[in-house]
């Protein structure tokens, strides 16, 4: 078993930034992949971005360029600096981590932060 614990979401203006960290109770080194999903009300949860335990980084189209996606293995956390944030990104973001192969893997939740960017 793996547990997530997010932080660092809040309220800011459209324009400004802010950095999500994700701690994980085991070694980051213990997991293939970790990575931030995001789920507005009324909508699927939708993947914003992935770091393998390699370095391999993935990020959706509408936020390249903006997010980056980070690992910190000595500390067991990943972190997103999200910057010039619009109010579409509003919504409950969530830490995963990917234990596994494509054929047999298991996914860990976080419990999920809220992030409103106002206009």
């Amino acid at each position: 078993q793996v547990q997530l614990v997010e932080s660092g979401g809040g309220l800011v203006q459209a324009g400004g930034s802010l950095r999500l960290s994700c701690l994980a109770s085991v070694s980051t080194f213990s997991i293939n992949r970790m990575g931030w999903y995001r789920q507005a009300p009324g909508k699927q949860r939708e993947l914003v971005a992935t770091i393998t335990n390699g370095g391999s980084t993935n990020y959706a189209d509408s936020v390249k360029g903006r997010f980056t996606i980070s690992r910190d293995n000595a500390k067991n956390t990943v972190d997103l600096q999200m910057n010039s944030l619009k109010p579409e990104d509003t919504a409950v973001y969530y830490c995963n981590a990917r234990r596994g192969a494509l054929l047999n893997f298991s996914d860990y939740w976080g419990q999920g932060t809220q992030v409103t960017v106002s206009s």
